[in-house]
């Protein structure tokens, strides 16, 4: 066996791509001959220069990237095929500019193992190939991450709901309110669907089980941070029966009242805060919108409700 050959076939080797009886030939060569043995030791540490560890992401990461990137998709200019393919090649010309070395060393590498690994793949059969990608497209639909809320359909008269949701591909549960990977469906819907009216019903079917803490606290936070009033106008009313006992919830409603941006939903917040008048905060709230608020029927309001309470000691 020639050192030359050697030498063309130590990437493949390295790789583990080198057919078993080549295999066996390369390394009783490389017994005899210091040289190519040192050449293998040279290829194996180029290799364990480049061995950079792949960190797997989270079930979270994954949906929410799949989820921005539905969005950016939706919003974003998109420019022709040829100028994207022009720009990219481009850039890789400027590369290959800058670092030749390594940028042929790399391209050589990794068609070297390709070739192998076409010719492993050929060896090894159709049959296992078949049940190989069974088995692993079985894995991931198993792991798949909710990638976003397609629809969210209440059954009249009912606590049943059917929630479409997608992974790689549009799936569906059904259950009640009370299942907790329906609850966790709701959950994710209110507040990272890029559908205001997924995120609404959600919302809505929430608030029949706002004596949850965590869904009191995800009701909150679509008051708080959703962008869409008719949400947020949701999120209050499955709040207004908790105005009374939970000063959170109360807070969370004086502060949609003095900040929202939407005065249909601070004239919601005014009625809710009604029950619990007598409390000093919201009675100095409304005497701030009173005399000082820019809205005229907001301040006809919050005076409408001061006249109602009685006179403190």
């Amino acid at each position: 066996m020639k050192c030359e050959w050697v030498k063309d076939n130590l990437a493949l080797y390295v790789y583990d791509e080198l057919a078993d009886d080549a295999r066996y030939e390369f390394e009783q060569h490389i017994g005899r001959c210091p040289e190519c043995e040192h050449e293998l030791a040279a290829m194996r540490e180029f290799r364990n220069a480049f061995a950079v560890p792949v960190m797997e992401p989270s079930a979270n990461l994954l949906a929410s990237a799949r989820l921005h990137l539905n969005e950016a998709l939706e919003t974003a200019e998109q420019g022709n095929w040829l100028h994207r393919w022009t720009f990219d090649l481009a850039h890789a010309m400027q590369r290959i500019k800058l670092q030749p070395a390594l940028v042929a060393g790399i391209f050589l590498f990794g068609f070297a193992a390709g070739g192998g690994a076409v010719y492993q793949v050929a060896r090894t059969g159709a049959a296992n190939t078949l049940a190989t990608n069974r088995a692993n497209e079985a894995t991931a639909t198993a792991q798949a991450s909710v990638a976003g809320i397609r629809s969210v359909t209440p059954d009249p008269g009912t606590n049943k709901v059917t929630i479409k949701y997608d992974t790689l591909r549009t799936e569906e549960a059904q259950g009640s309110l009370n299942d907790a990977r329906i609850q966790q469906l709701l959950l994710y819907a209110a507040h990272s669907n890029y559908n205001p009216g997924v995120r609404q019903d959600s919302v809505g079917l929430l608030g029949q089980s706002s004596s949850d803490q965590t869904v009191r606290q995800s009701l909150m936070y679509s008051l708080h941070y959703d962008t869409n009033p008719g949400v947020r106008l949701t999120a209050l009313d499955g709040l207004g029966t908790l105005v009374k006992e939970d000063q959170r919830v109360r807070d969370a409603v004086l502060d949609a009242l003095l900040s929202d941006s939407n005065d249909g939903v601070r004239f919601k917040a005014i009625d809710l805060l009604q029950p619990v008048q007598s409390d000093s905060t919201v009675r100095v709230a409304l005497e701030h919108l009173a005399q000082k608020d820019k809205n005229d029927s907001i301040r006809a309001q919050a005076k409408a409700v001061l006249a109602k309470m009685p006179e403190l000691d």
